[in-house]
């Protein structure tokens, strides 16, 4: 092993020769075109201990990753509001407990089955049931379906999972300490303490949201500079303050913006700290890569591959029944199982907790290891390629849905596509709304299609016809009156079309083509270099936004300018 001794001279030198090693495995990943998390967790066990060795003493890697842990949570929470968590509280209740039953017994049986010991079973089995609330919430947030039901769905269950996988932990904790204290009272006394607090926080949350937050951040929004450090410090406040309490930083990161949700900056917010974000969390990777202690894996390679095909395709298949019981369409629910098919950096903690108190052996952390490195791994190409893999097996997803999904207003759909259109517009952001405001003031007949509840529910107040839809979905593609309709205009958030994920807007063309539809489309980006994509895809028309607002107010400029001259 080569010697990096210099490194650990200083801090500095060893963060440098960290974010080199992150920028190359990076640049390698992007020419392959993989996935950056694979390619930063790929970057950690490089420079790990089980690598080159590089990073020696973690403790600021770590602090710059939980940082960015809270901002996510943090980002996530503030497009969360009070009405969205009491829709999709009981949904997200009854999955992430459902979720969490059965793997727990599925993986006890499958652990027996393997020749493990009954404690051994118990906890590999709880292992596998925690999910990466970071790592999906990350992919949700590349790909612009944090606001999609299914992502809603999938963070309200990853909560449940996190408070799950707290008490567990306490559980441990607490019982480790009964071994001295003789009494397993006391554990039920702290669990007790935990929940207390933590309706405390959700009691003080809610005085917040009521009384403190819009003046409060109205008088620091007066200085944009003071406005990100107060967000920023506000996360890792209520992050900290929920770790103190024996609550998890990310819950705590995660109220810090749902307390902030209900102001009017929060798009704001938004905007300037995504990059902040992006940074922080390339540490978190960086560090759970760093964390895989591959010289523990040894013969655990067969018992890991077995757990890991549970991890990849039954728990997936555990959340659609449920979902699908619960009256969602086998989209939906295919689309949010997917984010549970990976196991979470808390699987290994909780392993390692039960090696500290003596209850497992190395062997075991080896094993949840290696199914962590496998089920991460391979999980975010099944959430970065999910619409894909959802047209793949759509045939054999059947069962997964009942007669009447109920839960997705198909009554409310059915009743508005009987009308025909002049014009589809998918993308209720700004540049939509804009877009459908003005063809409304001409009196052109619209339909606005967005994957934001709360959107389609905003312009269906103003008296206008909304659907919640997915560009995505080809099912719903198929139900749209698209005889009579001249264009459809696809204004959704932006991706770049070298990325690694589907485009919607590709999707989109796609699927209409399937349709055989004859009018013209319509498809806006940021981006020079997707113009001949998409025309070669299909669009008759590609917006430049700001672009063409720039040339509008050129156009204006120069016509007052030959007002005033001809005055």
């Amino acid at each position: 092993m080569a010697d990096f001794s210099i490194l650990h001279a200083s801090p500095f030198y060893e963060l440098t020769a960290l974010l080199a090693v992150a920028a190359a495995v990076g640049f390698v990943g992007l020419l392959l075109r993989q996935p950056m998390i694979v390619s930063f967790i790929a970057a950690g066990i490089l420079a790990g201990s089980s690598g080159l060795g590089i990073i020696k003493t973690d403790e600021n890697t770590r602090l710059l990753a939980e940082l960015g842990v809270a901002v996510l949570l943090f980002l996530v929470g503030l497009k969360l509001d009070i009405k969205l968590i009491r829709t999709l509280g009981v949904v997200s209740l009854a999955t992430g407990l459902g979720q969490v039953a059965f793997t727990s017994i599925i993986g006890f049986l499958i652990g027996l089955a393997l020749g493990l010991d009954m404690l051994t079973a118990v906890y590999v089995a709880v292992a596998l049931t925690f999910s990466s609330m970071i790592i999906v919430v990350k992919l949700l947030s590349d790909k612009r379906e944090v606001d999609a039901l299914h992502g809603r769905i999938a963070v309200g269950f990853l909560i449940v999972q996190d408070l799950v996988v707290v008490l567990a932990m306490m559980v441990l904790s607490a019982f480790g300490l009964g071994a001295q204290d003789s009494g397993e009272t006391g554990a039920l006394i702290q669990i007790a303490i935990v929940l207390m607090y933590g309706a405390l926080m959700l009691v003080l949350v809610g005085l917040f949201i009521r009384f403190i937050a819009n003046p409060l951040v109205g008088c620091i929004a007066r200085s944009p500079e003071l406005l990100i450090v107060f967000a920023i410090s506000w996360a890792a406040l209520l992050a900290a303050v929920c770790s103190y309490l024996g609550l998890s930083k990310e819950l705590g990161g995660l109220l810090a913006g749902v307390s902030l949700a209900s102001t009017p900056f929060r798009e704001a917010i938004v905007a300037r700290l995504s990059s902040l974000r992006d940074f922080l969390l390339l540490f978190f990777f960086i560090t759970l890569g760093a964390q895989l202690d591959l010289g523990l894996l040894g013969a655990q390679v067969l018992p890991a591959l077995v757990f890991s095909l549970f991890v990849l395709i039954g728990n997936p298949l555990i959340v659609m029944v449920i979902m699908g019981v619960m009256g969602y369409r086998k989209r939906t629910g295919f689309l949010a199982g997917l984010t549970v098919a990976q196991i979470s950096e808390f699987s290994l903690i909780f392993v390692a907790m039960g090696l500290t108190l003596g209850h497992v052996t190395t062997e075991a952390l080896g094993l949840v290891t290696l199914v962590g490195l496998v089920t991460i791994a391979l999980s975010v190409y099944m959430i970065t390629y999910s619409h894909t893999l959802y047209r793949w097996l759509e045939p054999l997803l059947e069962g997964f849905e009942r007669k009447v999904p109920h839960r997705e207003e198909n009554f409310e759909r059915q009743r508005i596509i009987q009308k025909p259109y002049d014009i589809i517009l998918f993308g209720l952001g700004r540049y939509g709304t804009a877009i459908a405001s003005h063809l409304h003031e001409e009196n052109i007949n619209i339909l606005a299609v967005d994957f934001n509840p709360d959107e389609v529910r905003n312009w269906r107040r103003q008296g206008y016809d909304a659907l919640y839809g997915d560009a995505c979905d080809q099912d719903f593609i198929a139900m749209l009156p698209l005889e009579n309709t001249k264009w459809v205009i696809a204004a959704m958030p932006q991706h770049n079309l070298g990325l690694v994920y589907e485009d919607p807007r590709i999707v989109l063309i796609e699927g209409l083509k399937a349709r055989n539809y004859g009018g013209k489309i319509a498809v806006s980006t940021h981006h020079a270099d997707d113009v001949e994509i998409l025309k070669q895809k299909g669009a008759n028309l590609v917006l430049f936004p700001f672009h063409d607002a720039a040339g509008q107010a050129v156009q204006r400029i120069k016509e007052y300018t030959d007002d005033e001259s001809a005055a």
